[in-house]
């Protein structure tokens, strides 16, 4: 009998221990699930279990509301299913400013929804709900944007000019800094390592979502977010990090579905953290701006990204990457492979140098943007508006760029201007409005075994103008063509057709009044 007392008492022990060793139940902790806010109540979770060397901060079944938190080293936030987190629709309750990161300009502001700095090992799991409520940071949005006539300033745009003394942004931004007022991300760390973040659902932010800023080895995995039609509030946007897993995701949002940043202009070259080795693989994105998209604030540099095994249905674009003069940085090493896109109201692809500013052509320098060595292949798209679009500067031409295995059907093709190196492998582009291809201002083209099922009458499915050293080989279309090629420019030279079977064709190249006689060698 005594032997029998000593095991249950040890049992008791143990079971007590486990119960209470780093699980605190916020519902036992000073905190409710009927919906009344209880914000010091989950700090003051956070705060006990930090001391304690960390622990996890677990919501049962219920609705919590809160105002800001923030996160510390080695603690989880876990919401249990059918768990409803509700942040705070009072501006007070993301006071007072803090340091933080604002479409890639540092400065002090709303304090994020979940903010976390200079801590690692950081973690939101469970299969609750995060509800960010918005909308009244919208309103306040559109409230200063739609103004007829200057307004007198809020308390927190005073705050904001106050604190953030001596900012500089270049002269584009000045309509955005005006506004003195920058909502805050959902989620925001800043220099922090090891973080996770894992299953729950994310709703209404008031700004970008996920958002981790100069951090190293984030995880965003089997996550949902969902935004309705709402002022940039992106989905997932690492900013200057690296060592980066994104996976099994589901998006819907107002803005960009996932972006990869690292800082705008000369503050973003002044951190000079690039954004490197990054993996985005088996996520579906719905409503959205872009699927994936690189820049525009990429000015620290975007380096070793791969994206995998995405559907993207009915965002405006599909892949983006886009900067402009001015912003500098180098875009390279990126691969995008296993791709399948559909109802996509602009370009499926598009590089382009020419985003947000007017341009004109300057020297080469620190501020001068650099796409390079960027491929993608094995992707199908569906009801798009066009195919493609490269689009470089004259003084940085886009550079290194391949396409392989690729099927589109859509209104138009690819068009590719100021850039060198491109490949077109096994590619079939079916428009219905101009030329699957047309290049122009380029150098050292591939062609390669590409074409349309849809060959329009009186327009050819190739164009090139102003293009040298160019290969078009492999080739064979096998439905009736009027023209295979067109070719104009003065500049146009060392165009050499190799190993294609054009029987099909009726024109098989139409010569422009400008091209030098001897530019095409068949």
């Amino acid at each position: 009998m005594k032997n029998i007392l000593i095991i249950l008492c040890f049992i008791t022990g143990l079971n007590t221990t486990f119960a209470n060793d780093g699980w605190l139940n916020i519902l036992k902790e000073g905190g409710n699930n009927k919906g009344i806010k209880c914000t010091q109540a989950i700090q003051n979770a956070i705060e006990k279990a930090s001391k304690n060397g960390g622990g996890t901060i677990f919501f049962p079944a219920g609705e919590y509301l809160t105002g800001a938190l923030t996160l510390r080293s080695n603690i989880t936030i876990h919401l249990d299913s059918g768990a409803l987190l509700k942040f705070s629709e009072n501006f007070d309750d993301f006071l007072p400013y803090v340091e933080m990161r604002y479409e890639g300009i540092v400065m002090k502001s709303f304090q994020p929804l979940f903010y976390a700095k200079d801590v690692q090992n950081i973690t939101i799991t469970g299969r609750g709900v995060i509800d960010g409520q918005g909308k009244a940071w919208w309103n306040e949005v559109y409230r200063i944007e739609t103004a007829k006539e200057p307004l007198p300033p809020t308390k927190y745009q005073t705050m904001w000019e106050e604190q953030n003394k001596g900012l500089y942004t270049e002269p584009y931004y000045k309509r955005t800094v005006d506004k003195k007022f920058f909502r805050p991300s959902f989620f925001q760390a800043y220099n922090c390592k090891n973080i996770l973040i894992e299953g729950v659902t994310f709703q209404n932010s008031p700004f970008w979502t996920i958002n981790p800023e100069f951090c190293d080895n984030v995880t965003v995995t089997g996550i949902s977010i969902f935004n309705p039609h709402s002022p940039n509030t992106d989905g997932i946007n690492p900013s200057s990090c690296t060592n980066v897993h994104i996976s099994n995701c589901h998006i819907s949002v107002g803005d960009d579905c996932i972006t990869i940043k690292s800082g705008r202009d000369g503050d973003g070259r002044k951190y000079g953290k690039a954004t490197e080795n990054v993996t985005i693989t088996n996520c579906t994105m719905l409503s959205g701006h872009g699927g994936v998209v690189i820049g525009s604030e990429m000015s620290g540099g975007i380096k070793k990204i791969t994206i995998s095994n995405c559907v993207f249905d009915g965002t405006d674009r599909g892949i983006r990457i886009k900067s402009a003069r001015g912003r500098g940085g180098v875009v390279e090493d990126i691969r995008v492979d296993n791709i399948v896109m559909k109802n996509i109201k602009e370009e499926a692809i598009v590089l382009s140098l020419f985003y947000d500013k007017g341009t004109q052509v300057e020297p080469v320098t620190e501020k001068t943007p650099i796409f390079r060595n960027i491929h993608m292949s094995n992707i199908t798209a569906s009801n798009v508006n066009k195919a493609g679009q490269i689009l470089g500067i004259t003084e940085m031409p886009i550079q290194n760029i391949t396409f392989s295995n690729i099927n589109m059907d859509g209104k138009e093709g690819f068009t590719v201007s100021t850039a060198t190196d491109v490949e077109f492998h096994d590619v079939k582009v079916n428009a219905t409005v101009g030329s699957s291809f047309k290049i122009s201002d380029s150098k050292n083209i591939i062609l390669d075994n590409v074409g349309s099922s849809t060959a329009i009458k009186g327009v050819p499915v190739i164009k090139l103008e102003n293009v040298s050293n160019a290969l078009i080989n492999n080739n064979f279309p096998f439905n009736p063509t009027d023209i295979f090629i067109e070719a104009d420019g003065k500049d146009t030279k060392n165009i050499f057709l190799k190993n294609n079977v054009l029987n099909n064709v009726t024109t098989k190249i139409k010569k422009g009044a400008s091209l030098d006689k001897k530019a095409i060698t068949e």
